[in-house]
């Protein structure tokens, strides 16, 4: 097994490197659109993931890489999670529209797989230059102080990070605030450090969750996909929840289940 705190070192290393450098600095050359005007990729998101595969194959011999900006290069290349080779499952810049307005709000995801299952994760804020990490069964930590999610509420009183707020206006009626940071990588950051009650996720692409999840789970709290059971680091539809233990999420869910 990988040491957590090297880990985290590369991916400070390499958001110093190629990321924080282009903060604010983009040319219009080096960004470019994916799918839609919202799902960007930038020369930071590349060089990130480029850099990354690198130096973290390089310290696990025989793991393989699949990162986002390679999957959107080539499909096939989820197919990795099926095999039995570890896995590192990477994000090189989450919250990439945010990183191109200028906004902090952006960070670094990335998870080690092994056999299907979740063994590490890390979550790097770049302009805070802090990284939360997990690995299974040895809790949560942001560098060296031991993370735990907020204690429960009633959802009343529970402020969570949520989107979509017109599919789910009973539950944004439901709880005391909403938040939307635009970077799945902050509002993980909010949540297993107690900021934030709750998560609610309706897009789960494995390297926007992957280590999110495990990082909640070792801080304390509970989470599945509403009528599948626990995550898997696989792509997957549905409603994703976050909450600090079992009785919060089902009074989430109940909320988030019904539209009006």
């Amino acid at each position: 097994m990988v040491d957590p705190k090297v880990v985290a070192a590369i991916i400070a290393a390499v958001a110093g490197e190629v990321i924080l450098p282009r903060f604010n600095k983009l040319a219009a050359h080096e960004i470019s659109s994916k799918s839609g005007p919202r799902d960007l990729v930038t020369i930071a998101d590349l060089e990130s993931e480029k850099l990354l595969s690198e130096r973290l194959t390089a310290l696990l011999p025989g793991s393989l890489v699949v990162g986002e900006e390679g999957v959107a290069a080539d499909r096939a290349v989820l197919d990795r999670l099926d095999g039995p080779n570890p896995v590192w499952i990477l994000d090189p810049v989450d919250g990439t529209v945010n990183f191109t307005q200028g906004l902090p709000a952006f960070g670094v995801i990335v998870a080690l797989v092994q056999q299907g299952r979740t063994v590490a994760g890390w979550i790097h804020d770049p302009p805070a230059g802090r990284t939360a990490w997990a690995m299974a069964g040895e809790g949560a930590w942001m560098d060296d102080r031991r993370l735990a999610v907020a204690a429960p509420v009633p959802p009343a009183k529970m402020e969570g990070a949520f989107y979509s707020k017109n599919r789910l206006n009973r539950l944004a009626a439901g709880v005391a605030r909403r938040v939307c940071s635009g970077c799945a990588a902050h509002d993980y950051l909010r949540v297993v450090e107690g900021r934030l009650h709750f998560a609610l996720f309706t897009r789960m692409m494995p390297w926007d969750h992957a280590a999110g999840v495990l990082i909640h789970a070792e801080a304390g709290g509970h989470s599945e996909i509403v009528g599948q059971g626990p995550y898997r680091p696989k792509p997957a539809e549905g409603m994703l929840i976050l909450a600090p233990d079992v009785k919060s999420w089902t009074e989430l869910r109940d909320l988030a289940a019904s539209p009006v």
